[in-house]
């Protein structure tokens, strides 16, 4: 296996003790209890783990956070148990970033990751006693687990997985902690969980939620920029990313940290009716002295170029995503801005999410306030031309989020809906995007993937009452895992990326706010907006338009067309019985109307590259150990 970035967590007992000795000779860096035996476990560069050490209590940090080792030192101080939600994220009040949180008092390990799932934890049964990892794959090779097929052929679906299939592991045995909850571990390695996190309610109006997400933003990029050095940005000439360039120059104006610089992304559409280049110097002419990069055509590479290096010198992710796509674009992402000294990447993902309002809020809104969502449907139909009865009938839908899931469960072989472009049809009001199975998918696929929804609508529920907050929650997450997948790529390479939309104080006060209120037909993100008011300049902030990229889309799949049929002989995925590799050509060759007519290429590429690239970076010799689930959570 690769020398990539990862932690264990280890129960403080003998067991633990003997599952150490197992992961020791992988491992550069360690952490010990109180007792002496060995906490954490793992490889990691200076400054991602950040211990706080009060008598026998341990306090860790690990990942983007400016805390110091006193300070954790004092907060480890105020701890009595780590079994007590509210006393655990009580010492972590005031710290900004993104960040696992690790405790061990007594005994008792206390560990979780962040409500975006951009930091996450697995665990599984190793020498009679649970372990839990940062990586899945570094588990899997512990205990010499094989991916979950069932798992895998959802990864056909969308990868990142949707909600509820999230929160499942793609390799066997191994168990994803869910998002929301935090592991507990006992001396003898007994594991519990516990919820740590919970959504906020959508109450506050929108004038009264601005100030909050302003100072959760700006504390946000301000861990980014601190230390000093030197960081980089998209600036697509979007207010997203645009937001961020100023933010962190702001930050580091007002910090003055040694070294501190700014360098900038851009990448040229060959759309010429794209007008992102037009914003995108309005907002350089007003960042005097920031280094912008706009690589030339060569420099810059298409979607799915090069894909056989990704199976050969990459080291892989420990699961499947569709970056693959983007692989020789993150490559040359890395090599530009490290060669600029760049220590972390900052991107404006999860702001669409956050700030947008999805079509599912009207479902929300017509019971909440009639008149106001007749308002609003009415200038959208003005303007977008909805069928009226389509969208009334949708908006009478009052299926449960479990009836949601089982209608998409028996959906998922039929043809989708035209989108809303080709059909000037009503925007879905439902739960989330029922997504079909790519017309390649085996029924053996096929049917894998219904049988985990529906186990899924069995038990699982919305993650919020409300549709338009629960759409807004399982998208963050979505982002959230896109982005540590894409994290575990460009920090091979010396390049960490940060998605400061996505810390957990920016989602909770975003959040916070009013669904309906945070936009509307004639106002563009106007919370964001707001808060980024008087940092971005007013004739930056008046951009009403969004770049589109099918233009590149179809450019890149007509250049690469020939190399992505030959990709696929031999496939992996079809000698595992999940995809028919002819069917698969077929399409690819065929003729498309747009990008949805292959949406589920990037899915299907990155599980064949996962797969291949596991194979050309073989495991370590296997412990040994069979995983044991029994007395997991």
């Amino acid at each position: 296996m690769s020398g990539d970035a990862w932690f264990a967590v280890l129960p403080d007992g003998e067991a633990g003790a003997a599952a150490a000795r197992l992961l020791r000779p992988w491992a550069t860096e360690t952490v010990d209890h109180h007792s002496g035996r060995p906490w954490l476990l793992g490889s990691w560069p200076a400054g991602r783990v950040t211990v706080g050490r009060a008598g026998a209590r341990r306090v860790a940090v690990i990942g983007r956070c400016p805390v110091t080792a006193d300070e954790l030192c004092t907060r480890a101080g105020q701890l009595r148990d780590v079994q007590d939600s509210g006393g655990m994220e009580g010492i972590a009040a005031g710290l900004t970033g993104s960040f696992h949180l690790l405790a061990s008092i007594d005994g008792t390990v206390r560990a979780r990751g962040s409500a975006s799932g951009v930091r996450r934890l697995f665990h599984t049964r190793v020498a009679g006693t649970t372990v839990a990892a940062d990586r899945s794959d570094r588990l899997a090779a512990l205990t010499g687990a094989a991916p979950d097929e069932r798992v895998l052929a959802a990864h056909l679906l969308s990868s990142p997985l949707p909600y509820p299939l999230d929160d499942l592991c793609v390799w066997q045995g191994v168990r994803a902690l869910p998002t929301y909850d935090c592991l507990l571990l006992d001396a003898d390695g007994r594991a519990r969980t516990r919820p740590w996190w919970a959504p906020p309610e959508p109450q506050l109006p929108r004038r009264e939620g601005v100030p909050a997400v302003r100072a959760a933003l700006t504390a946000a990029v301000g861990s980014c920029t601190a230390g000093g050095g030197t960081v980089s940005a998209d600036l697509s000439g979007g207010m997203d990313s645009t937001s961020l360039c100023f933010l962190a120059a702001r930050e580091q104006e007002r910090t003055r940290q040694p070294g501190a610089k700014l360098v900038t992304l851009r990448w040229q559409s060959l759309d010429p009716e794209n007008d992102d280049a037009t914003w995108a110097a309005r907002a350089v002419a007003h960042l005097p002295g920031i280094e912008h990069v706009v690589p030339a055509p060569e420099q810059w590479p298409s979607w799915y170029d090069d894909l056989t290096t990704l199976t050969g010198d990459a080291a892989p992710t420990d699961e499947p995503g569709p970056w693959v796509r983007d692989g020789a674009r993150m490559a040359a992402l890395c090599r530009l801005m490290t060669g600029r000294g760049s220590r972390l990447h900052l991107m404006g993902g999860g702001a669409d999410e956050l700030f947008g309002t999805f079509p599912a809020h009207l479902h929300d809104l017509a019971r909440r306030r009639p008149l106001a969502a007749y308002t609003r449907i009415r200038t959208h139909r003005a303007s977008q031309h909805w069928p009226l009865g389509q969208l009334l009938r949708q908006l009478a839908d009052r299926s449960t989020y479990g009836q949601w899931l089982t209608a998409w469960a028996r959906g998922l072989t039929t043809a989708p809906r035209p989108s809303v472009a080709l059909t000037r049809g009503a925007p879905s009001t439902a739960w989330g995007a029922d997504l079909r199975m790519p017309p390649w998918a085996t029924r053996d696929a096929a049917e894998a993937v219904r049988s985990l929804l529906l186990e899924a609508a069995a038990t699982a529920g919305p993650l919020a009452a409300e549709r338009g907050q629960h759409l807004a929650l399982a998208c963050v997450r979505t982002g959230g895992r896109g982005l540590r997948q894409l994290d575990q790529v460009t920090s091979a390479s010396g390049l960490g990326q940060a998605g400061p939309y996505l810390d957990d104080h920016v989602i909770e006060a975003a959040l916070a706010v009013r669904v309906a209120e945070r936009g509307t037909p004639v106002l563009y993100k106007p919370v964001l907006a707001e808060a980024v008011r008087g940092t971005v300049p007013e004739d930056v902030l008046c951009r009403r338009t969004k770049g589109e990229y099918s233009t590149d889309f179809h450019a890149a799949l007509r250049r690469n067309r020939g190399p992505l049929v030959e990709f696929f002989d031999g496939s992996l995925l079809a000698a595992a019985g999940l995809i028919d590799d002819a069917a698969l050509r077929a399409s690819l060759l065929g003729v498309h109307p747009g990008p949805d007519g292959l949406r589920s290429l990037s899915s299907s590429l990155g599980s064949e590259i996962w797969l291949r690239a596991r194979a050309a970076h073989p495991r370590p010799p296997s412990t040994g150990v069979t995983p044991v689930t029994e007395g997991a959570p």
